[in-house]
């Protein structure tokens, strides 16, 4: 996760020129050719894509806040039109855009639903256009996609249509939660509809996100579905998406909820803060059916290594419990030691979270081998990285996470150790576009000497970030900084191998 004291955007609002009520309807058509602008008059416009001019179902259209735009209005195929507004200023109403579909081929006999970002919640119907308009535009976002997963036969009625949304107009709850500036203890703070706390991990930071919205939306019974939306906030990484949503996934599953979880990312113009935001309705399973629950490739490939549990311990190489202790104890250590430094380095090119990162799982894994048989290191690597998953976090987490879980596999098959960590880092390389010389933690070359390896970090001091949040930013402010991350990993081989 992450901590932003400033925006990192390569741009300016003012360059991206966010604010302008026509840019979309200038450049979506550019991206989707089934898109057509329609000019209604006073500089306004209104976006409707022809690929649904023989829809049979009721037509979806967005009215949008200029400047707080989301992901969702641009990547949801169902949406047949979508225009852009000031923030509480109602220029443009569900009537002008439903006659602008008819006047433009569109089947509107099945209805219209047109929903809009407002200052207050309110739903009204006239004849067959009905107008939701909801705060914020998570709601919004959750409405698009609640009306993309409901059954056939809700989507075709208007009706059905209705019903679902005066459902969700009295059942919908929502939270947001931000990064705060200030420090709780020893890491970033959050800042949470219910309290400000201390950012441990993910998992503690969704738990108590959504515990506070099942609380005030207690179960229903066995006849509803639980939608749930959560929106990333002024761009967190796809890795960070993808583990908020996970924890979503995995804080209902031993409850044996139902659940239909979808996702966007929204940015906000007002605010730089970084964040995630979740909005919670239980709705009827006559309009919604539950999601499966994934198959998990990764997964699969781990329970069936599991299951041949003895291969992973019959090693062609012999490891001495005490030694390998040793040396993962040492450097662990010094990565500890080093926190404030890697800190310092990460606070100046980066997020400012990589030393506590490191720090955490370093102290996670000298939790772990207190009790760990070591001298079967392959299988006792493989339960480690089961305990990182859960309990390291950040984009350097999940990357240790993938070499260590190919090491394990690698050490029960590979003649030598060091073949078996060539095997790891080409395996790594295949989720990584990161090479040598990207300014990343690939700069610190493992399988050269120590003292290349250390060359390798000081040669970032005066490389271009050409990945990562660095590459957001001027080579000026870099330069001089080795890269956090390598600077992390040196520290680790140092401590392990003996620097002195």
């Amino acid at each position: 996760m992450s901590l932003v004291v400033e925006q990192t955007l390569p741009y300016t609002s003012t360059h991206l020129n966010i604010d302008d009520p026509s840019r979309w309807s200038r450049l979506f058509p550019l991206m989707r050719p089934s898109i057509k602008s329609i000019d209604i008059g006073n500089w306004r416009s209104i976006v409707v894509d022809t690929a649904h001019s023989k829809s049979k179902n009721v037509l979806v259209a967005a009215i949008v806040t200029i400047g707080n735009f989301s992901s969702k209005i641009l990547s949801e195929s169902h949406l047949a039109a979508f225009a852009t507004e000031d923030f509480g200023k109602e220029t443009i109403s569900g009537k002008k855009i439903a006659e602008v579909l008819k006047s433009n081929g569109f089947p509107t006999d099945n209805g219209v639903v047109v929903i809009r970002a407002a200052t207050k919640q309110d739903l009204k119907v006239n004849g067959k256009v009905l107008e939701i308009a909801v705060v914020g535009e998570l709601k919004l976002d959750h409405i698009l996609s609640l009306l993309a997963g409901v059954n056939e036969e809700t989507k075709a009625s208007f009706k059905n249509v209705q019903k679902l949304l005066e459902h969700f107009v009295k059942s919908v709850a929502r939270t947001t939660s931000k990064f705060h500036e200030k420090k709780i203890g020893n890491g970033p703070s959050v800042v949470h509809a219910v309290e400000v706390a201390e950012f441990n991990s993910a998992k503690k930071a969704v738990d108590k996100d959504l515990g506070h919205l099942l609380g005030s939306r207690p179960p229903k019974g066995e006849d509803v579905v639980y939608s749930v939306h959560i929106s990333d906030v002024n761009g967190l990484s796809r890795l960070e998406n993808n583990i908020l949503v996970h924890e979503v996934s995995e804080y209902f599953a031993p409850k044996s909820l139902p659940t239909h979880i979808s996702h966007s990312t929204i940015l906000d113009n007002h605010s730089q803060a970084r964040g995630w935001a979740i909005s919670f309705c239980a709705v009827p399973t006559s309009f919604l059916a539950a999601q499966k629950k994934p198959t998990n490739t990764l997964a699969d490939s781990t329970s069936k290594s599991a299951s041949s549990k003895p291969q992973l311990e019959s090693s062609k190489i012999q490891f001495s419990d005490s030694e390998v202790r040793k040396i993962i104890t040492a450097g662990c250590e010094s990565v500890i030691k080093a926190e404030p430094t890697i800190t310092e380095y990460d606070t100046i090119v980066g997020d400012g979270d990589c030393g506590y990162t490191l720090r955490d799982g370093a102290k996670q894994v000298l939790s772990f081998i207190k009790n760990a048989n070591l001298s079967k290191l392959p299988s006792t690597l493989s339960d480690l990285v089961d305990d990182l998953e859960v309990n390291m976090g950040g984009t350097s987490g999940a990357l240790y996470c993938i070499f260590l879980s190919s090491l394990s596999q690698s050490l029960s098959t590979s003649p030598t150790f060091s073949s078996a960590l060539q095997c790891s880092l080409d395996h790594l390389l295949k989720y990584t576009r990161a090479r040598l010389g990207d300014r990343t933690m690939l700069d610190c070359d493992a399988r050269k000497a120590l003292d290349d390896a250390g060359k390798g970090v000081e040669t970032t001091k005066k490389l271009e970030a050409k990945l990562g949040r660095s590459s957001y930013l001027d080579e000026a402010t870099t330069k001089g900084v080795p890269d956090p991350g390598a600077y992390g990993l040196l520290v680790l081989l140092e401590g392990m191998v003996g620097k002195d």
